[in-house]
């Protein structure tokens, strides 16, 4: 690991930013009245700007001005209520699991509102024990209400002074995440690679990267600012991010059989040359990354321009063909099994793989030299010149990039059913929080807050979810304890203690939204020192409570996800595989039209792009969430394995046959190709057919026919990624068959 790049990374992220920005937020409140003797009232201002702050996600500033003023007037109005039920347990025991219930349903409406629900939550099980009468109950309230504007305002005054800073950081992040997938890539060019491990290192990547691309969106598409192309500056970031999008589809045409690969050029040292220099662009691409973050020029680099020519010198020297028109002869032949009937001797087929291979490498040699020239242009960019964006124009219509969550009544009601997995959730939460609530007026200790504050942050709708939070809540539980007893028991001095406690409730919010164990084992020890420096005497007894606590909570919450209506990840497989299936027809029609001469659209080809990439990333995720669940529900792993990868071999197959448009469709589009194009269609349609249990009316042809339409002799690298998505399009429909029985 290269701890100097991790580091700077760390220090230039919008997490640690907006972790700052959240500290100071919560803790300057509790230290001003602390100074006027008056702590108790600082402390109910800081739970109301704690509240406020958790909400306070990464997007477009009005989404989240709307978002904390929301959350404003409803922890205002949950303290009111829980305080004036406060002095029953059966008023309180009904809030509870009415709040439970209507505030996780709030997750129908996106993560903001999912975020505002969960931190109505907190504020009520934070004031249950809050015993209050009469006035100051409405004081109280006006307390936390007084908290959240002061957070509030100081979100929107640092926002005013420095408004393309979180785009920027963010920007660099997914910019880094690139490179990451990148660097994962590169392992396949490692002589003892493991595909398995590397395929799902790779999956896992994509997934990452879909979730900034598309936060991202949401920052530069609904900023007026940028998409007015107002400001130098604004547009400048619309021109990075329109980059690294392509760029990470051109990474993504780096597919290959690299099993062939390594049968010819493990010993030439010719694959580890191509790991080495890709590896170099991760690392040029991390130091853009870093310089867009921090507002910097990157370095250019030439270097890599020499390597790669002299990579393709030495290529040359060993092959044992003659010019690239011999080398793409025959290579129609690429992605077919061979015949056991073919009368060709095993010289003319090893002579033909070898041919295969060389072909594959010069592939990886072009790619390789067209991400070191949009590296290039992103080094420029860095430097913000005015002259890079002087004549940018698109005619790309953003508004259709990015989601709009529509705040219907109507989303509810639909939603009232226990088919609906959100509403089972809400069932789940409400019945596990009382059930905590109940057992917390049992126990001979206090702060039995803690047990509901366990219950509502494990749970998640799916079960993997749960059980990942539950582990990571119960590991981080016991060694942020332990740190926090020996810092209490070798540390005296208070103020040394005040200034832990800051970095700890720093580093909490660094990593709330990246590592949740590290934010536990951090958030632990921030919460114990809290205490201490409250309430001296009784550390040891809220170490023991807080530990207790979190044990029943966690016991309840995995309780309920396992036999509650529980939701298997099995059982709505089918809509992550169709969709993959449904998005790659739409991204493959997009992309061959122009090779039928017909117009085509940017804006439509880009945007079935960006459908088939979240596609498949939500494949993927849901995929890796069911290894998470119980083996007995676990449904065909090794085909869904299959499945999952072969969609991914789809798409990157697809964004080959893209990469060929600019060079190549417009000089040989052919309207005789239109067989061919329907035939791979009619192949993934028979899949979606398969798994929607919906009769196949017409049978796909074979590979052979696709070649009879002159695609082979005309234009052969069209014909080898036309070959290959119909012989991945075949095999996914035998997958899919094989996967029905099983999901249905």
């Amino acid at each position: 690991m290269d701890y100097v790049r991790q580091y700077k990374r760390f220090i230039n992220s919008h997490y640690l930013n907006g972790a700052i920005r959240i500290t100071a937020g919560i803790t300057l409140p509790a230290i001003l009245l602390s100074y006027f003797n008056n702590l108790s009232a600082g402390i109910v201002l800081s739970i109301g700007a704690m509240c406020v702050a958790n909400t306070d996600n990464p997007g477009p500033i009005h989404h989240r001005r709307n978002g904390m003023i929301a959350c404003v007037l409803i922890i205002f109005l949950v303290t009111l209520l829980t305080g004036w039920a406060s002095g029953s347990a059966v008023m309180t025991g009904l809030l509870v699991f009415v709040f439970c219930f209507v505030f996780s349903l709030m997750s129908i409406y996106g993560n903001r509102a999912s975020s505002i629900g969960v931190n109505a939550l907190l504020v009520m099980v934070l004031n249950i024990d809050r015993h209050q009468q009469g006035w100051h109950i409405l004081i109280n309230a006006a307390y936390v209400l007084a908290g959240g504007v002061w957070y509030t305002v100081l979100s929107m005054l640092l926002y005013s002074f420095r408004p393309y800073k979180l785009v920027q950081q963010a920007l660099g992040d997914c910019v880094q995440a690139t490179a990451d997938f990148l660097r994962i890539k590169a392992s396949f060019y490692s002589r003892n690679v493991d595909y398995d491990k590397s395929y799902r290192q790779l999956l896992d990547s994509q997934i990452s990267i879909q979730e900034k691309q598309d936060l991202l969106r949401e920052l530069i598409f609904k900023s007026r600012k940028i998409v007015q192309e107002s400001t130098h500056t604004g547009r400048i970031l619309m021109m990075i991010f329109l980059d690294i999008i392509d760029l990470f589809e051109r990474v993504m045409t780096s597919q290959q059989d690299y099993r062939l690969l390594h049968r010819f050029f493990d010993d030439s040292g010719l694959m580890e040359e191509c790991r080495l220099l890709i590896l170099d662009l991760a690392t040029e691409l991390d130091g853009i990354g870093l310089a867009i973050m921090s507002g910097k020029p990157s370095v250019d680099r030439s270097t890599l321009s020499t390597r790669i020519r002299q990579l393709r010198k030495r290529t040359r020297e060993q092959s044992s063909f003659e010019g690239t028109s011999e080398l793409r002869s025959d290579s129609s032949e690429r992605g077919l099994e061979r015949d056991p009937a073919d009368p060709r001797s095993d010289s003319s087929v090893r002579g033909l793989a070898e041919k295969e291979a060389f072909i594959d490498l010069g592939n990886i040699l072009d790619s390789i030299q067209d991400i070191n020239d949009r590296l290039h242009v992103l080094h420029g960019f860095t430097t913000y010149d005015r002259k890079l964006s002087r004549n940018f124009k698109t005619e790309l219509d953003y508004s259709a990039f990015v989601a709009h969550q529509d705040m219907d009544r109507k989303l509810i009601i639909d939603n009232l059913t226990l088919d609906s997995n959100i509403f089972r959730h809400s069932l789940r939460v409400s019945i596990a929080t009382i059930a905590g609530y109940i057992i917390s007026l049992f126990l001979p200790f206090g702060h039995g807050y803690w047990i509901l504050l366990t219950v509502i942050v494990i749970l998640k709708p799916s079960y993997s979810l749960s059980k990942k939070r539950n582990v990571e809540r119960l590991m981080g539980t016991l060694g942020g304890a332990l740190v926090g007893l020996l810092l209490i028991y070798f540390i005296k001095d208070r103020d040394v203690l005040f200034v832990l406690m800051i970095l700890f409730m720093c580093g909490t919010y660094v990593f709330i939204r990246t590592n949740y164990l590290v934010c536990v084992t951090l958030m632990t020890p921030y919460v114990l020192l809290l205490f201490h420096l409250l309430y001296p005497t009784g550390f040891r007894s809220v170490i023991s409570d807080r530990v207790v606590d979190t044990l029943i909570g966690s016991g309840l919450a995995f309780l309920a996800s396992i036999s509650f209506i529980p939701n298997w990840e099995h059982e709505k497989m089918t809509d992550f595989m169709t969709a993959a299936l449904q998005t790659n027809i739409d991204y493959f029609r997009d992309v061959a039209v122009a090779f039928l001469g017909k117009p085509a659209t940017v804006q439509q080809y880009k945007l079935s792009r960006k459908h088939a990439f979240v596609a498949l990333a939500n494949l993927s995720d849901a995929f890796g969430r069911m290894l998470s669940e119980p083996q007995r529900r676990q449904k065909k792993i090794t085909e869904m394995h299959q499945f999952v990868v072969s969609n991914h071999m789809l798409t990157s197959y697809i964004a080959t046959l893209a990469y060929y448009i600019d060079p190549l469709a417009m000089k040989y589009a052919n309207p005789a190709l239109q067989p061919a194009v329907d035939d791979i269609i009619r192949r993934l349609e028979l899949s979606v057919n398969i798994l929607e249990d919906r009769p196949a009316t017409l049978q796909p042809r074979s590979i052979e026919t696709i070649r009879g339409n002159g695609l082979a002799t005309e234009l052969q690298p069209v014909a080898d990624q036309f070959g290959f998505i119909a012989k991945v399009a075949s095999d996914i429909r035998k997958l899919s068959a094989a996967l029905y029985k099983e999901l249905n």
